[in-house]
């Protein structure tokens, strides 16, 4: 560690995308003198659910980014830096600028990293060649000019193995773009390369999702990941499970890329055997440090990565981190809650809700696997307004919980 004299910090907040802006608005809004400090590089903030959106042509680029600094809670101190190392055992991380921070306790929301250079040639061909990904802020529109201008062949859809952020992602731009191409008459061969064994990781919504895929006519390949792409030879390399590979010719090619832990975690204590940061699944806090929580895509817990997941996450947070400062021994419960707003075409949505083990539950008293209109309307309109107004702003429309709630969904 830095060798010189520590900077001491009441609750140090490691990560400034939803989870952590969320965390320290709550925070503050509960206890306005807690002295918070947030480290985050970023000058932008993006909504990252909107990006298939704008890879389907319904949304511009620029409606899903806002200045980070606009987003900084009143009275959090911005720490425009990364985490360059964690000391869990001495209650101190190091920022790449060489400044140590000693914390009373500290809340980790570092999200997740894309692994582009994991699959051999893709960094090279993103942008061009018809290789798109709706994963990255800059590339989104790309993947709509590739859709917008196919005049027909062979499109290929990738998913690489889990855990990934917002696992429907990946099938969601194959709706938008077969959607699009069905209604202007252009003829496309579609194929889904998934490295799962199904269309998604919930059997009671992928069997549904399986009665899209065909209705579009697209061929669904399971066991398969993308490990190499030739952008100029418009060719990808597959693997199957007994590592054999198959290459594809293709016309059109969305990238999900291979996703793990930020390594600043997996190279620290806090990482537990998979790499991810190590928690409860119901407090949230740490297993082996108790002034330590998580949330969002970098714990290793099984609910779903997603921003619905930590709308549910940071009031547990919140509440078990003051808690522990008070020395109260009572704690609150995240019961693994996921949704995931499957867009199938566009003007219609399936809401998939569920929760730790698969459980399904739904917000509405409807079927869940029906693609609704009003679904759409939410996804577009209602939801960046609640993100940006109401979950980063640490607002709570629901108690945390004691226990987890009892499912009332039959399937």
């Amino acid at each position: 560690m830095n060798n010189a004299q520590p900077v001491h910090c009441q609750i140090v907040i490691a990560g400034g995308g939803s989870a952590g802006i969320s965390v320290a608005a709550a925070l503050k809004s509960a206890r306005p003198e807690l002295q918070i400090s947030l480290i985050e590089p970023s000058r932008q903030h993006y909504y990252q659910p909107a990006w298939t959106l704008v890879g389907g042509g319904i949304m511009k680029q620029q409606q899903t980014a806002r200045e980070q600094a606009r987003l900084i809670p009143m009275g959090v101190e911005w720490t425009q830096d990364s985490v360059s190392a964690f000391d869990p055992d001495n209650n101190q991380l190091t920022l790449e600028n060489g400044t140590t921070l000693e914390y009373q306790s500290l809340v980790v929301a570092l999200g997740l990293q894309l692994d582009w250079s994991a699959v051999e040639g893709l960094e090279q061909t993103l942008g061009k060649n018809g290789v798109a990904s709706n994963y990255r802020y800059d590339l989104a529109p790309y993947t709509w000019e590739c859709v917008n201008n196919f005049k027909g062949g062979r499109a290929l859809f990738t998913q690489p193995p889990m855990p990934i952020k917002c696992a429907g992602a990946p099938q969601k731009i194959l709706y938008l773009a077969a959607d699009h191409w069905r209604r202007n008459s252009i003829s496309a061969e579609s194929h889904f390369f998934t490295q799962g064994g199904a269309m998604f990781g919930v059997p009671f919504y992928a069997k549904a999702l399986d009665k899209v895929l065909a209705g579009y006519g697209a061929t669904p390949h399971f066991g398969m990941n993308l490990t190499a792409v030739d952008g100029p030879r418009q060719i990808a390399t597959f693997t199957d499970k007994d590592a054999n590979t198959f290459t594809e010719k293709f016309d059109f090619l969305h990238v999900t890329p291979p996703q793990s832990a930020p390594d600043v975690i997996k190279q620290s204590a806090l990482a537990g055997a998979s790499g991810w940061v190590e928690v409860n699944r119901h407090s949230l806090q740490h297993q082996r440090f108790d002034n330590v929580f998580a949330l969002g895509d970098c714990t290793d817990t099984s609910n779903a990565k997603t921003a619905a997941a930590v709308r549910r996450q940071f009031p547990v947070v919140v509440s078990n981190l003051l808690a522990a400062l008070d020395q109260n021994n009572a704690t609150t419960h995240y019961d693994g809650y996921g949704g995931c707003p499957l867009t199938t075409e566009k003007g219609k949505i399936m809401m998939a809700e569920f929760r730790y083990d698969g459980e399904v539950v739904s917000s509405f008293n409807l079927d869940p696997r029906v693609p609704r209109r009003l679904y759409w309307w939410m996804k577009k309109h209602l939801f960046p307004f609640l993100y940006w107004h109401v979950i980063l702003k640490g607002k709570n429309w629901r108690k945390p919980e004691a226990k987890p709630r009892p499912n009332l969904i039959k399937e």
